[in-house]
């Protein structure tokens, strides 16, 4: 199925779009399911959009389990850690909802296994971004991780900008229910192209979901 492109103003706007959607369907996961299992990326560009949907009353808390889409191998509360945003980002009591990945582990292909051992059957929704160089989630250029095919959390084998990398791999990404992916700023218009064109020279192009929707503000749809 083709990806659905929305294109909204700005970063802000963009932010505020990707959390009303990711609010929508976690009330619906509730409803049918009594259960939100929803996956958050890092990177600096979800960070307004997990304050904004700390305040939508619509996004069910109490019902929701938010895992990682992936982390960098990094000490507790480090500036790297996607993780010491998401706290930042998050309210002490939607805080209980955070399932982080367990990088700080010695046997981290063990940790690895442990985390998938506590994931859905299915997330519900993932949300995911994407990197100028067309990676999405730490799924990277010529790094192993890429073949993953037998399980759904792999540690990534080369340091990418400075940090080995936990991550949900492709049957992980492929088999939820919804995909929305946030897009924001200049220097991804080339990789914005290619993800949109289904090319799998990039990582992204790879991902192969039923239901995806990229929310880009203006600056990266070109």
């Amino acid at each position: 199925m083709p990806i659905e492109l929305e294109v909204a103003g700005d970063e802000k706007a963009a932010s505020r779009r990707a959390a009303e959607l990711i609010a929508a369907a976690g009330a619906e996961a509730a409803a049918e399911r009594d259960r939100f299992a929803f996956a958050m990326s890092g990177g600096r560009s979800p960070w307004a959009m997990l304050a904004i949907l700390g305040e939508l009353e619509e996004m069910p808390w109490d019902k929701t389990e938010l895992f990682q889409v992936d982390e960098r191998v990094a000490a507790p509360g480090d500036e790297a850690r996607n993780l010491t945003h998401m706290v930042l980002g998050l309210s002490m009591d939607h805080q209980a909802a955070l399932r982080p990945m367990p990088v700080t582990q010695r046997d981290l292909e063990g940790a690895a296994r442990d985390y998938e051992a506590q994931l859905p059957d299915r997330f519900d929704l993932v949300h995911l971004g994407l990197g100028p160089d067309g990676h999405t989630a730490s799924l990277v250029p010529g790094d192993p991780v890429l073949e993953v095919t037998d399980r759904r959390v792999a540690m990534t084998e080369t340091a990418y900008q400075d940090h080995r990398r936990m991550t949900l791999t492709y049957p992980a990404l492929d088999t939820a229910r919804r995909i929305v992916w946030l897009v924001t700023g200049p220097d991804k218009v080339e990789a914005l192209q290619k993800l949109l064109a289904g090319d799998e020279s990039i990582p992204a192009g790879r991902v192969h979901n039923d239901d995806m929707t990229v929310i880009a503000d203006e600056a990266a749809a070109g």
